[in-house]
Parts: structure tokens; sequence; C-alpha cells
């Protein structure tokens, strides 16, 4: 699945959210993808929870069609906050 495509359905499906979705391996490795996602709808849920909710907004596709995706997820103010 198109990183473009990624970043379109967790937008789509998220309240709020902005994605950046990256290939971190190398443009030819298919098969992996990050995404840092920053939302306020991430505002007081725990970390397993934000996560789960972009699985959520992947749905089926993290069964078929993406194979494995790392995350780092944020509220805006963690994201403003953030120190890299």
């Amino acid at each position: 699945m198109d990183a473009a495509d990624v970043q379109r359905l967790i937008e789509s499906n998220l309240d709020g959210a902005e994605a950046t979705v990256t290939r971190p391996r190398g443009v030819d490795d298919d098969d992996h993808l990050a995404a840092t996602v920053v939302s306020p709808a991430f505002e007081g849920e725990s970390l397993v929870d934000q996560h789960e909710m972009v699985y959520d907004a992947l749905g089926q596709h993290m069964t078929t069609d993406i194979h494995a995706v790392e995350l780092k997820t944020y509220t805006p103010e963690e994201y403003e906050a953030r120190d890299d």
C-alpha cells in the first residue's frame, strides 16, 4: 500500500489528524511504513489507546495491505513541545 494512501486513510478516519507517512527502510521496502500522527483525539488517551485509534483508522488494511507500521503519536501540544 502506498504511503500517501495510508496518510489519507489516517487523516480521513481519525478526527483532526495530521499524518506523515514514510518508508523508513527506503523506497524499495514496500513492507514497512512509519507514521507520525498528530491529533487532538489523542488527548487523555494512553499510548496504547492512541495506537489503537490509528489501527482502527486503517481498518482492514492492517491485516491485508500493510505488513508493519511504526507509529509515533502526539497531541498537538505534545508535538509542539517535543525535542527533536
